[in-house]
Formats: C-alpha cells, structure tokens, sequence
C-alpha cells in the first residue's frame, strides 16, 4: 500500500501531535472518571487518524505480474506496404512474417499481446488476415485511437510494424508524447529504390497580364544517376509542352518552371508527369496535379490623385486594358470660393457619392476597395482620421497600398502619420542603404535587385534574360525622391543611380499587417510610355502586375479557404464572414454547398470557431477524384452578404505512394517522443528488456483507491457511533 497524497515526516509528526491535542482538550474538563475520559478521547483520536489516512488517499497498486500489461502490436496496413522490394517480398508479407515468426512468440508468453491493423482507421486483427488496402497512413490518428483504447488500463509499450509513411492529419510525434513509450520495426528498403517521382507541382495566383501563370516543377530520380529525366505538362489531360532536365547527380532534385496561359472562365487542370519504366518500384508517384481557379472577380482599385497629371492619363489607361481591374479614380482639382477643395470623380455609380468629398471617410466605404493608390498625395490633403482609416485598410482589410510623386515625399511628408510604418522605406533617414543591384545602373536607370528578379511584379519578360533586357531598356526617369533604408522585413526590388553613383531604392515593397504596400520613387514615369516603341508593353504590363499584386491577398467579406489539393475523403473548408466595414460577424448562419465532378450537390452548415470571431467550419464529403466546386453563403437575419466559392481539386496527388523508400526519421522521432526507441528486426531481447521496464508505470496507471469504498465511510460511522453512544450513558450530551 502506497498513498497518493503522502505527507512527508515533518509534517506527519505534527499533525499526529495536533490531533492528539484536540482529542485530549475536547475531554479534559468533562466530569467524568479519568477512564472514562481516556476512552472518550481515544475515540477521538482515532476518528481524527482515520480521517488523515483517508485525505492521504492510501492506495494499491496493480499486480506487478508482466502477464497483467498490456502490448499493442500496431502492424502498418495501408497501400504503401503493399510495394514489393528488391527481395521481390511485399512490405506487409514481411511484417506479417515478423509479427507471427517473432513478435507475438517472443512477446505473449510474458504480456497480453494485442495485434491491431491501422491506416484509415484502427481495428483488432488476425495476423494471418493482414493486407494493404487502407488509403492512407494516418499514424498520428492511430496513435491516439491507441491511447483511448486501453485508457486506465496497463500498458508496457506499444510496438510499431511500419515503413514509416504518415499522410494522417494528426501530428504523429505530438500523439507519441502522451503515450505508452513506442518501440519501431521499420519495413521496406533503406537505399533508395529504382523510382522517379514528381515530388511537387504549384500553380501561382496570376499576377501577369495576359492571365499568365507560373506552374512550379520538382523532381527527382533514384537509381538512375545523371539519367535526363523527361517531364511532360498536360493541361486539362492535353499534353502541351515537354522538356527533359539532367539532375546534377542520382537523387538531386531538378527544378522547373513552365509558364502557361489557362482559360480565365473555367478552373484547368496543369498535370506533369515522368514517363513511367518497368523497373520503378511504384508508378503511382509519376505525376502530379496543380488546379489553377478561373479568374476572380475584378480586383477594385481607388486612384487618388493631389493634382492634375500626366500620371493620371497615363496610369488609368494602363489598367483600363486589364480586364481584371476596376478603377475609380478622385484628381483634386483645385478649391472652391470657401476654399474647399473639389475634386474630378471618375467611379461607378454605386461608389461615386463616397468620393464626391477625395479620400473617402467612412471605413465601409473605403473597404470596398483592393487597392488604394496615392498619387502626388501629401499628408495634408488626408484628415488624421483619413490617415488612420487607410493604415486600417493595409493592415486589417488586407488591401494593398501603393504610393507614387514627387510631393509624396517630399519634406518627409507621411513622417509621424499613421502611414509612416506602412511605407516599406524609412522617411526619416536620408542615407540610407538598399540591396545591391544586379548590375550597375546609370543615372535614374532602372536596374533589379536580386529579389527583383524573382518577383512577380517585377517580370516584364518570359524568361529572366528578357526581363532584364527589357528592364535595360526602358528610358532613364526625370528625377528619384531619395528616401532612406528599407524596413525590417522590406524588400527593394529595383534601384536607380543617383549623384555619385549611389544606388538609391526605386521599387519596394512590404507585408504590413494583413495587406501590402509599395512605393515607387521615380519621376515622370509616363515617359516610359511615351518614349518606348508603340510595340513595347513594358509599362502597360509593370502597372497592371503592380495592382494585381497589391490587391491579390485582399479577402472578400465572404472568404472561402479550402486545401489546395488533398486525397478522397473528407475536406476541411473554413469560411469568414465580415460586414461591409470588415468587422467579424460572430452569428452568421454560413451554408457550404459543394458542387462533385459528376454534378452531385451536397450543403453543409458551417459551424462557428469559438477561437476566432467570424470564422466558420465544415467538413465536406468528396470521396472521388475531381474538380469540387465550393460556394459558401452567409447571412445575418435579413442581411446576407455577397457569395464565395472557390474550386478544389482532389486526387490530384497519392500521398500514400510519396517517397516509397523506408521513413527511419519518421519512425525515429515518433519512438524518440514517447521514450521508446527503434529497433531491428530479430532485436526481441532488447525489445522485452524495455516492455519490463514499461510495467511499473503502467501497473502505476491503474491503481486503486483504498479509501474510496463504502468501508471506509463504515469506519467512520461506527467510531462516531461509538463515541455518541458511550457520552450518552456516561450522562453526557
């Protein structure tokens, strides 16, 4: 018998003290004989004991007897395992071999050896009945599954039969540390098979003109060596481009990028794919998807102008020829006789009374927007309350915000405004120092950073040497506003040369917040225009990519975040509901309807995040490969907002047959957080060593509570019995 609660000597003894104390006081004034008080007292203290030993919660523990604790033999049975190695062997007739021939003969004899099956889900199983057919490797789910299922009972350790995959949605190594410690067996080949797979496909959200879209590339080749390998691109199962890389090595990734033009009304399907050989040790990881959505709504721009320019024009011709912008325009015109300014008002009807007065001054109003562009704008044509409602409108709208003039800049005019930390240099600092340029640019000539000619605002070409031939030919500028370094965070992606030689920064740009912001420094930019042939697009398309990229992570009031691309079966979709001013409505009723490849629709009721205001989630059934069409609707009483939806492919990838090699980090990290360890097969003297050292702790698990029985409480009855009894024929009360 051991005590839950245990007191330690020095404070046992006083307390044994103290009750002797309060057992004699309560009797030592009673007139009664010296043995009938002793008795009296006796009593006392005995009732005061037996109610310390119960507050110290004596307990016992489980029998120590190896026989009584419990061994789950979780045995890997998802397609992976089903691969047939070099041995020619298949994954799970070793592991059954090894569970029937080792595991349970070595084990059983001194535990209670269980042998479960896992994959999509966890079940008791024969081991002669073991195959491969599960979907997934959800090891993390198994691990907790594991836990609940021998909850309070004793369990010395749990041994691991895997190749090491987990494409579960629960982190395996978290499961792991709140568990029986875990003892690995890893099956499958530990050199890499013959096999070439695409390891990654991404489609960038375009920010190009002419709707181009980046497709992103990787792959590798095992077994091979420095064999080319052949990587073909199909759009919507059409093949239309084809390139062969050599990979530096055996094993080393190859990288690239094709650039596709895909229909702006209907989601398209990019695949690249590896032609598949007789020798592979699994065709299933061969290719790969990536689903490029049809063309969002326009994207809504608000360019305010200080003054009447060339800009303007200029400016707003550029964007009126993408059909993914929308652009109202305010030019401050002059003031009236009271001295009010008046402004030229360019917009759609339904915005244009907001902009009748400039810079709108409601937050819904200015919210309405993706995009803000300050033009020439000085800090005292903005109210301070202007000044905060854009601030608010980067960093908690999302929206973008570019600034451009002369008169933007000069005297340091956004200094000690809200704006200030927006803007991606420092207004304060004169000399300030920015990234090198890639080669040494002239007088107000425009030369790319190294992060310039990565980013896709900055593209002007196919490929990074047209870009830059034709970034080398736009005309130098009039004139540069020199402001100060970039901020943490910032990033300069073109420079020019001012006096000296001195780079100074002309394109920057920042996250701020939820939202983006980027300056340009250049003067009298429209003679790119006017100064390059009529042919050039170079200023139409550096523009346009500008507002597309500011305003491309500026969420709608109704937002819909589904995965990319995810395996059959059950698809998590979270939805955010805000009213017009972005504010997060928390008793929205949000319906998730979900269009399948086969026209079959299904509605969910999202149901609300207690952890994040505003947010919603669902879980959406799409259990055959395809395009899903999600919508999600939102109302409040009466008002309902404005519908979002999104295209989701599924199938797109097997996760299960990525990396077909044996996982050993895996399998490592998940024994090392419960305290196991990895073993090799034949290794059961070890593997038993460490159950028996498992069995004190989990006996400990499952012990009982003496005191928490009717005994106890029967105890105590009849000692306060006792006592009443014998002070009532002893006369007292």
């Amino acid at each position: 018998m051991t005590f839950a609660n245990p007191l330690p000597g020095w404070a046992l003894v006083p307390v044994v003290i103290a009750a002797a104390v309060v057992a004699w006081l309560a009797y030592r004034r009673v007139p009664l004989s010296t043995r009938r008080r002793h008795a009296l007292a006796t009593l006392r203290l005995v009732t005061l004991l037996w109610l310390i030993l119960c507050l110290m919660r004596p307990v016992t523990r489980a029998s120590e007897d190896t026989r009584d604790a419990i061994v789950p033999i979780l045995v890997d049975a998802s397609r992976s395992m089903g691969l047939a190695d070099a041995d020619g062997r298949r994954r799970i007739d070793v592991a059954r071999s090894l569970v029937e021939r080792q595991l349970l003969p070595a084990i059983a004899p001194r535990f209670h050896a269980e042998v479960l099956r896992f994959g999509d889900s966890v079940s008791a199983a024969e081991p002669s009945m073991l195959s491969a057919t599960d979907r997934r490797t959800a090891l993390g789910v198994a691990l907790q599954a594991v836990r609940d299922r021998y909850r309070g009972r004793p369990v010395a350790g749990i041994v691991l039969v895997s190749d090491g995959a987990d494409n579960g949605d629960v982190d395996a190594v978290a499961a792991a540390a709140t568990g029986a410690p875990i003892f690995a067996l890893g099956i499958g080949p530990k050199t890499s098979p013959r096999d070439r797979e695409i390891v990654g496909v991404t489609a960038a959200e375009s920010v190009l003109s002419d709707a181009l879209v980046d497709v992103a590339v990787s792959a590798v080749s095992h077994g091979y060596g420095a064999a080319p390998i052949e990587l073909r691109l199909l759009e919507n199962g059409r093949p239309i481009d084809v390139r062969r890389i050599t990979p530096a090595a055996d094993g080393i990734p190859v990288s690239q990028t094709f650039r596709v033009s895909p229909n702006r009304d209907v989601p398209t399907v990019y695949t690249v794919e590896v032609p598949a050989t007789g020798d592979e040790i699994v065709t299933e990881n061969n290719a790969r998807s990536a689903l490029v959505p049809a063309a969002a709504r326009p994207r809504r721009v608000l360019f305010v102008e200080g003054a009447p320019g060339f800009e303007h024009s200029f400016l707003r011709r550029a964007w009126a020829g993408d059909r993914g912008l929308e652009v109202d325009a305010v030019v401050r015109k002059g003031r009236d006789e009271s001295g009010t300014d008046t402004f030229y008002v360019q917009a759609a009807k339904s915005r244009a009374d907001s902009l009748t007065g400039g810079f709108p001054k409601l937050r819904a109003s200015l919210f309405g927007y993706d995009v803000v562009v300050l033009a020439n704008v000085d800090a005292d044509m903005l109210s301070s309350e202007q000044l905060e409602l854009a601030r608010a409108f980067v960093a908690e709208r999302g929206g973008g915000l570019l600034v451009v003039g002369a008169r933007a800049f000069q005297r340091q005019s956004f200094r000690d405004t809200p704006l200030e930390d927006v803007m991606p240099l420092e207004l304060s600092e004169r000399a300030g120092t920015v990234q090198p340029a890639v080669a040494s640019p002239g007088m107000n000539r425009v030369s790319l950073t190294r992060a310039g000619e990565d980013h896709p605002l900055m593209q002007l070409g196919g490929t990074r040497e047209e870009t830059q031939k034709r970034w080398a030919s736009v005309p130098p500028l009039a004139a540069v506003s020199p402001l100060g370094a970039p901020r943490r965070g910032a990033s300069v992606l073109a420079v020019t040369g001012g006096p000296g030689g001195v780079p100074r920064a002309l394109v920057a740009v920042q996250r701020y917040g939820e939202g983006r912001s980027m300056v340009f420094t250049g003067e009298a930019f429209w003679r790119w225009r006017m100064m390059l042939p009529a042919s050039d697009p170079s200023y139409d398309r550096f523009w346009r990519q500008a507002a597309r990229w500011l305003g491309q992570g500026a969420p709608d009031q109704v937002s819909l975040q589904a995965p990319v691309a995810s395996a059959p079966g059950e698809v998590p979709v979270v939805v955010e509901a805000r009213d017009p001013s972005y504010t997060p409505q928390r008793d929205a009723a949000v319906d998730v309807r979900v269009t399948g490849p086969g026209g079959r629709v299904q509605t969910v009721r999202a149901q609300p995040d207690a952890s994040h205001p505003g947010r919603y989630r669902a879980i959406v059934n799409a259990a055959q490969a395809g395009v899903y069409r999600i919508a999600a609707d939102a109302r409040v009483g009466s008002s309902t907002f404005p519908s979002a939806s999104t295209a989701v492919l599924i199938g797109g990838v097997d996760p299960e047959m990525i990396d077909p090699r044996l996982n050993e980090d895996t399998l490592s990290r998940v024994a090392r957080a419960s305290g196991g360890q990895v073993l090799a097969a034949g290794d059961e003297a070890t593997l038993l060593d460490r159950l028996r050292t498992g069995v004190p702790a989990a006996a400990l698990a499952v012990r009982r509570d003496l005191w928490h029985t009717g005994w106890s409480f029967t105890i105590i009855a009849l000692l306060l019995a006792a006592e009443w009894v014998l002070r009532r024929q002893w006369g007292l009360r």
